[in-house]
């Protein structure tokens, strides 16, 4: 594949993992355009970054044409309204997730946007490596039909993506009952860095059922899961034949022969390895469940997953497959929203068939 040159809306946190991933990989990914509208801000970002940063909408469109197509990268409340002016404008786009903040700009969007544009979501917790080896595990068949995902990964639509990945699920209706807990915890990283010292904080923890008869979902998420040392993730996917509990296999060959197996990250650099510090790949029972297609660069798990959806996109636009489309970011989102209004009213919520449900 040719060098992946795309254009970048946004200068923020999440926009710095782009120009991370190009700058580790510059045989494979450049900038070729930043859009900020903050003066200061965009000679910030060319000095610390080396790439051209402009402050006009206009002059960026003009610029993002030379490139293959163009991230947005914004806060969810004025992310739409960009992501609408890119592709009315002719731009193959990769929006940062969700696509909307709510139901009325997800079907506004879905009309503008949704047939006619080159759109996809770099929804990324699906090519984090440990995540992209349970689903291939998953699909294989060993554990049978899958009935049931439950995930405690990702706050909202990413914690929903997962679950409708694992499941197999396409856009069919949910009953969603949910609620919030309160607990305390003594304050973790933030994204500033390490805490200054001791301090008491409120977490909220989020607990659903998503049940699309016959295949249950189960979401459970704390907000201080992405950077604390002591609240960790947990994933079980359950199906007839067998489970995946974390990075502990168990399925049955037959009806008497159980058959167990373990996750295990192959990581280079360690115990005097002098190969680098890198991710190999995921491996179970022998077999390579996943490879990293970027190593040797020193990229952490979800920026691998970032770099993924780029290379994916650069396929999609040259012809190639959807891999996460607009209609699947909406339907996330919308069940989100739905999640987060059953946590609050107490009651169960029952998801309606939308407009991009038949894509």
């Amino acid at each position: 594949m040719d060098k992946i040159i795309f254009g970048l809306l946004g200068g923020g946190w999440r926009a710095e993992f782009y120009l991370r991933i190009a700058r580790e990989l510059p045989e494979q990914f450049a900038v070729g355009a930043v859009f900020v509208r903050n003066k200061d801000k965009a000679e910030a970002l060319s000095r610390a970054w080396g790439v051209r940063v402009y402050t006009a909408i206009g002059e960026f469109i003009s610029a993002a044409g030379a490139c293959s197509f163009t991230v947005v990268s914004l806060k969810k409340d004025i992310s739409t309204a960009y992501l609408i002016g890119l592709a009315e404008a002719g731009i193959p786009v990769l929006a940062e997730t969700p696509p909307a903040p709510d139901l009325a700009q997800l079907k506004e969007l879905w009309r503008r946007a949704g047939r006619s544009a080159t759109v996809q979501i770099a929804e990324q917790y699906l090519f984090q490596p440990m995540h992209a080896a349970r689903m291939a595990f998953a699909a294989s068949g060993r554990l049978g039909t899958v009935s049931q995902a439950q995930v405690s990964a990702a706050h909202g639509y990413h914690g929903i993506s997962l679950i409708r990945r694992l499941l197999g699920i396409g856009f069919g209706n949910a009953g969603i009952r949910a609620q919030n807990f309160r607990s305390p915890i003594i304050r973790g990283p933030q994204r500033s860095g390490p805490p200054s010292g001791e301090a008491v904080a409120q977490s909220v923890q989020t607990l659903a059922t998503l049940d699309f008869g016959g295949q249950l979902g189960v979401f459970d998420f704390t907000g201080d899961q992405y950077f604390s040392w002591i609240r960790g993730s947990r994933v079980l996917v359950r199906g007839e034949r067998g489970e995946i509990l974390n990075d502990d296999i168990s399925w049955l060959q037959d009806y008497d022969t159980p058959l167990f197996s373990r996750l295990r990250r192959i990581d280079a650099g360690h115990g005097g390895n002098l190969e680098g510090f890198y991710l190999k790949g995921i491996m179970a029972g022998g077999e390579w469940l996943y490879r990293n297609p970027f190593a040797p660069a020193r990229l952490s798990e979800d920026e691998i997953a970032i770099a993924e959806s780029l290379v994916r996109m650069q396929r999609h636009v040259q012809g190639g497959p959807s891999f996460y489309s607009l209609a699947e970011g909406c339907q996330d989102q919308y069940l989100a929203l739905l999640l987060e209004q059953a946590a609050v009213s107490g009651e169960t919520v029952v998801s309606q068939r939308q407009p991009w449900a038949a894509e």
